[in-house]
């Protein structure tokens, strides 16, 4: 294997075509530094500098050896930089995982453009996920952070609540809902109700029924979909209505109408969830961006 030192000392002397000058750039005598470059040039098999009493000039062969040598040395400084970097948690890899509503959020969308302006070395992989499968990627390493809005079944996962997000009525533009300013539980229990599947194991179902249960109102189940898109979607087409987080107001399809819940306890909640065990370097960086990013407006 090449010395990587003689490798340096090879680029000095061709950038500078002169031993003398070499040698003091790189804190050497001039014999150490020529015994150097000839047991290169012995490792190598060929000459790297044609020499005489005043000139030094690179053979062919050391022309074309030259940028093969200063692009590992290049490599090797760029390592350096980067295993810093990952001693101080501030390069590598972090996967976050989170449910299609939370993906909407104001909240979601300042956090990742602030750790990626913060650590631009680090690899941000998103994973969206069923809030019902999101808890056990946390607790069995497939994921680093999830967000989510359901209370995960393993013990093996942390959870951080970061409050809560107000609901809101999405009706069909065309229904006599869509007219009023203000909607109740009463008024969209006389329509079917869009929720994900029952077996998503969606914390925004969960949050509903609970709604639901605790005024006393009956819930006449809809159609379902799998994302909050198709949730929509199913409204404009005129299929019931939806209860959905503020933030999907943001989703501005025609046909949809978005009006505020008399009820002020029509809110879901908004879960960080991490291992149990020691979280990694970044994944404590993420949430100290993602708390920043909470009190930002």
């Amino acid at each position: 294997m090449l010395d990587l030192r003689k490798l340096r000392y090879f680029l000095t002397v061709a950038e500078e075509l002169h031993f003398g000058r070499a040698a003091l750039r790189l804190h050497l005598a001039q014999p150490p530094l020529t015994r150097q470059i000839s047991a290169l040039e012995a490792e190598l098999g060929f000459k790297l500098f044609d020499r005489t009493s005043r000139t030094v000039t690179l053979t062919a062969q050391g022309r074309a050896f030259l940028p093969y040598a200063r692009s590992v040395l290049e490599q090797v400084e760029l390592a350096q930089v980067i295993a810093g970097k990952l001693a101080a948690g501030t390069a590598g890899q972090l996967t976050l995982g989170y449910v299609s509503s939370i993906a909407l959020s104001d909240l979601f969308s300042r956090a990742i453009q602030a750790f990626a302006q913060r650590f631009p070395d680090v690899q941000l992989t998103l994973v969206e996920c069923a809030s019902g499968s999101l808890g056990a990627q946390v607790a069995d390493g497939r994921l680093d952070i999830g967000l989510s809005r359901l209370l995960p079944k393993s013990t093996d996962v942390q959870v951080l609540s970061l409050g809560e997000e107000r609901l809101v009525a999405a009706v069909s533009s065309d229904s006599p809902l869509a007219s009023q300013a203000t909607v109740s539980l009463a008024q969209l229990s006389a329509y079917p109700l869009i929720l994900f599947p029952a077996d998503y194991g969606s914390g925004l179902n969960q949050s509903i029924e609970r709604l639901y249960r605790h005024h006393g109102h009956p819930l006449r189940p809809g159609p379902t979909g799998r994302q909050i898109t198709s949730i929509i979607a199913l409204v404009a087409a005129g299929q019931g209505v939806a209860l959905v987080p503020d933030c999907t107001q943001s989703l501005m399809n025609r046909g949809v109408t978005y009006r505020p819940m008399q009820e002020v306890d029509a809110c879901a909640q908004l879960l960080v969830l991490t291992p149990a065990s020691a979280r990694s370097v970044l994944a404590d960086a993420f949430l100290g961006v993602l708390e920043q990013s909470l009190h930002t407006r």
